[in-house]
């Protein structure tokens, strides 16, 4: 047991971060399992399950628990089993209905004009005795 200070903070700061990147990585594996249940099973909704393992790969990466090279590896081997399953993504915008959108109102540009810069003086040349 620390008998330090700081040490003492270091270990409930150890045993916070060890919590935190356990639950991403069980909802990771959660996910992924999932998926290749979905894949084996042929079932409709394995292009969500799809888009929900990469999302957790992205959030692993994105909060250091996997290097970005393995997620972005574990992605494509998600996107090829599910590929070959004759599966494909659900992107987040085609999943999500449009709403009614408003015309754009028209920008009005203003002319910018810029405020002559002031001249500086030349510095004196120091004389030579």
């Amino acid at each position: 047991m620390p008998i330090i200070k700081s040490a003492k903070k270091r270990v409930r700061v150890a045993n916070k971060a060890a919590i935190r990147n356990s639950k991403t990585k069980r909802s990771l594996k959660t996910a992924v399992k999932a998926l290749s249940k979905m894949l084996s099973t042929k079932d409709k909704n394995a292009g969500t399950a799809l888009s929900k393992v990469q999302s957790e790969l992205d959030r692993a990466a994105k909060k250091g628990v996997m290097h970005k090279n393995k997620a972005a590896r574990k992605k494509a081997q998600a996107a090829r089993n599910a590929k070959a399953a004759g599966v494909s993504a659900v992107s987040s915008k085609a999943a999500k209905p449009k709403a009614a959108t408003k015309p754009a109102k028209a920008s009005v540009k203003k002319a910018v004009t810029k405020k002559p810069t002031a001249k500086k003086t030349a510095a004196k040349k120091p004389t030579a005795k």
